[in-house]
């Protein structure tokens, strides 16, 4: 049984129960002070908490996806699996594994669409990651078999894990669904973390002598992508998206590369790059790639490019809501600013599940196929 599946975490709350159980009915036959009694009580205590903090575990992990299966939690993942192609320039991408998505459909592509699990190698950064890269059904469909699909990156916060966004967020169901409905233009998406060289947190930033986390999701992936699959190579076939961490690169990346990115999306984002000791030093001192890394202090002193971008936050509920409005009201053309601003919402899942239907549909609008 995996690690999130419904039946271990109810085997985990049945035990807890059960252990609870007998503490109540044992305790006054450990009552007395002899060593056994004492261990007994010692060994029901410990027992019970265990498997208390074992079932409110796999409930938070199957909310939130820290870890996706038994060997991602004991660390455990191995083996790379076939190349599948070498793009021109050293652009490399391993496919791992292929899915059926978490669609309807049956598994037949032209229906419910292909998951890939895949890992991108960039020649300009230097850094491998892996990727679920989903294609709709359209891309298996004989009538679009000469059509260059655009793309969406899609990220998720820090520390999260890829698998969020396909059960937690489900980014591929909320995408079928939506072109099924005519909402939506069949895009591919590219999902994975804003950590591409875990465990440090690089903010999306080439890092003076370190990551050069920027130009993997600026240069390399696209390019990447754009060679292996049919994706358009033009900014105007690229968006992306993310939450939280996930969101302040998205912004970020889009920002900065209105030539690789049509469109930007930051869930919940912040506005300028975390220090911290998950992040270690960033910018080894160099304040303008500080001063960069700021998105305010860029859409006041960087030259402005044709990019739209979106942003969400909500009235109540969450931090970033003046930071929020302070960016909106710095974007000028010919860059366009778009937001989502709920009533009441947090910093998690359900919120963000709220604003990806509308900000898929934002980003459909602002790319193209070809």
């Amino acid at each position: 049984m995996g690690l999130t599946s419904r039946k271990v975490l109810a085997l985990a709350v049945l035990l807890a129960v059960l252990l609870f159980v007998a503490t109540v009915w044992l305790w006054p036959r450990l009552a007395r002070r002899t060593p056994r009694a004492v261990l007994g009580r010692v060994g029901l205590l410990f027992a019970t908490q265990l498997a208390l903090f074992a079932a409110v575990g796999l409930a938070a992990n199957k909310s939130f996806l820290f870890y996706g299966s038994w060997a991602d939690l004991f660390g455990q993942e191995q083996g790379l699996g076939s190349v599948v192609d070498h793009g021109a320039g050293g652009a490399n991408m391993t496919v791992l594994e292929t899915r059926k998505p978490p669609v309807p459909g049956g598994g037949r592509p032209s229906v419910s669409g292909r998951l890939q699990k895949i890992v991108i190698s960039g020649p300009a950064s230097g850094i491998d990651s892996t990727a679920y890269v989903y294609l709709p059904p359209e891309y298996f469909r004989p009538q679009f078999e000469r059509r260059h699909f655009p793309a969406t990156v899609v990220l998720t916060g820090y520390p999260g894990v890829a698998d969020n966004l396909l059960k937690g967020l489900n980014y591929p169901a909320t995408a079928w669904q939506l072109a099924q409905e005519g909402k939506v233009q069949p895009m591919v998406l590219v999902m994975l973390r804003p950590t591409v060289a875990p465990p440090r947190d690089t903010e999306c930033v080439d890092i003076p002598g370190g990551p050069r986390t920027e130009t993997f999701f600026a240069e390399d992936l696209p390019r990447v992508i754009s060679k292996t699959y049919r994706v358009g190579s033009g900014p105007r076939h690229w968006g992306i998206i993310g939450n939280s961490t996930g969101g302040y690169c998205a912004l970020k990346v889009a920002l900065h590369h209105p030539d690789r990115y049509a469109a930007g999306a930051g869930l919940s984002a912040y506005y300028k790059a975390a220090e911290d000791p998950t992040t270690g030093d960033l910018f080894h001192g160099k304040q303008d790639l500080r001063h960069r890394a700021d998105l305010l202090w860029s859409l006041d002193h960087l030259p402005r490019g044709r990019t739209s971008l979106l942003v969400t936050s909500s009235r109540k509920g969450e931090g970033n809501l003046a930071a929020t409005q302070a960016f909106i009201g710095k974007v000028k053309a010919p860059a366009h600013v778009s937001s989502i601003i709920l009533d009441s919402g947090g910093h998690n899942f359900n919120t963000w599940r709220r604003e990806i239907p509308p900000a898929l549909e934002w980003l459909s609008g602002r790319l193209s196929a070809e």
